[in-house]
């Protein structure tokens, strides 16, 4: 008999992973904090010729980029005369799970298969889960989806119940947790027990099927409007979606595309507090994981994250919830589109953007999702109100996260947020030399270097900072 405690299951994790996952992370392990990054990108990953023929054999990729000229227009009336970027948007709605979230799991499923898998797991609340589901069912592989969908009162949200069903009929068991520790620890022990593969967010595989929508929207653009994208703005929580997409454009040749970040502030509010969880209004790219996802990357489920968005971000911004669910009506009132709320996070950020740029430039956002039932609008406010939240018209700038949803009363009031990317990247190094067992070597300033998109009078003078040896 198995020691099924927590203590027990949490000290065998990564044999666990090891066997679910098919990779040995250690040989990807330098001396010191850091390891190597490409070579595991390198050594488990597929060439972008081969994850544009795994993803094209069950319709995912491809999807068309998109002219939003109504939001541009209304966007250059509210900018100086000459400023106005053109917006667009890459319409990821159209794969088949309804997200660019297929791209990944078109990978990772294909590679479980390959491996001789007889299923997959994936622990998610979000597209991710039906992706997986769908490309399961495609490959005839067993599925089951874990979430943290309640609190410790039974209430769950409506944008989770919605994707479990979606799950369910695709195919998927969906084994619902309330919120707190109890995720990871009854996912590995799901593992341990089916044998099935690990079909993680933050695997090589993973991130690099996201690389295949940076680099069709390079050449997209390049093909109807002669040049590279100026900006491409890219909704973050764990940090995949930014990371792939930035090292597709980057294999594109576009390498003078500046990225940005996007998220919806929810500061204050705590994602694994049981008082706190429904205070959210909906689950998608929020600071709650993104923040601490980009400075400190390995928190994952697998013991080196493929996801390191801080290695190709240049901008990070937030914008509030009433900025996304007004820019979410815009877009179906003024462009034709319903989509649901994680595009319209980098939307709502690339309205605001495109009025510092000027009319000739291009700015991207590079996701829309599919949305109905509790993804929509209606649902999410609803939700709210029946959990305290007042909503009301005004300035978002006033929005205090758990407490109300201001929803603004001009589009003139839609103004992205910078965070200071330079305390990310100071937390970033901060938070890996803490592993360290001695003094930082030089092997490891390279390497925080490349983590931080710096060089290495950035990260001598942050270590110098910190009081730490080298």
């Amino acid at each position: 008999m198995r020691d099924n405690s927590y203590s027990a299951v949490m000290s065998r994790k990564n044999d666990i992973m090891k066997k679910a996952i098919g990779i040995d992370y250690g040989v990807f392990e330098n001396d010191g904090i850091g390891f190597d990054y490409e070579r595991m990108m390198r050594e488990t990953g597929y060439t972008l010729e081969e994850m544009q023929e795994i993803q094209g054999r069950t319709g995912v990729g491809n999807t068309p980029i998109l002219e939003l000229r109504n939001m541009t227009a209304l966007a250059r009336k509210l900018s100086a005369p000459g400023k106005g970027a053109r917006i667009f948007i890459k319409d990821e709605a159209s794969n088949p799970s309804g997200s660019f979230k297929a791209r990944r799991a078109a990978n990772a499923v294909h590679h479980a298969k390959r491996l001789g898998y007889k299923g997959v797991i994936a622990a998610t609340s979000g597209n991710y889960g039906a992706a997986v589901a769908s490309q399961a069912a495609m490959q005839g592989l067993k599925c089951i989806i874990v979430q943290e969908t309640y609190d410790s009162r039974g209430v769950g949200q409506p944008e989770i119940v919605e994707k479990a069903r979606i799950c369910e009929a695709l195919g998927a068991e969906v084994i619902q947790l309330s919120v707190g520790p109890e995720l990871f620890y009854e996912f590995l022990l799901l593992l341990e027990e089916t044998g099935y593969f690990n079909a993680s967010l933050y695997t090589p595989f993973g991130i690099a099927g996201v690389e295949t929508l940076g680099y069709e929207l390079s050449m997209q653009c390049r093909e109807k409007y002669g040049k590279d994208p100026d900006v491409v703005v890219c909704t973050n929580a764990g940090g995949g979606n930014l990371t792939g997409t930035a090292r597709g454009l980057i294999k594109a040749g576009a390498v003078d595309a500046t990225i940005v970040g996007a998220s919806v502030d929810l500061s204050g509010l705590h994602m694994a507090s049981d008082d706190q969880f429904n205070k959210k209004s909906f689950t998608t790219g929020h600071t709650g994981f993104g923040v601490p996802f980009s400075t400190v990357p390995d928190r994952s489920d697998v013991p080196r994250s493929a996801a390191r968005p801080m290695r190709y971000m240049d901008r990070y911004v937030t914008v509030t919830q009433g900025e996304v669910f007004y820019m979410t009506e815009a877009l179906a009132q003024l462009e034709g589109l319903e989509k649901g709320p994680a595009g319209n996070t980098a939307l709502a950020a690339a309205f605001s953007i495109a009025q510092e740029l000027d009319e000739d430039q291009i700015i991207v956002v590079q996701e829309t999702e599919y949305t109905g039932a509790g993804k929509h609008i209606q649902p999410q406010l609803s939700f709210a109100r029946d959990n305290g939240i007042e909503i009301r018209f005004g300035n978002p700038k006033d929005q205090v996260p758990g407490k109300n949803i201001i929803l603004p009363e001009h589009p003139s009031l839609i103004k992205a947020i910078d965070l200071d990317m330079d305390k990310l990247r100071k937390s970033l190094i901060k938070n890996a030399v803490s592993q360290a067992e001695s003094k930082v070597s030089e092997a490891d300033i390279h390497y925080l270097a490349i983590e931080t998109k710096m060089n290495r009078d950035y990260v001598t003078k942050v270590l110098d900072e910190l009081g730490i040896a080298y």
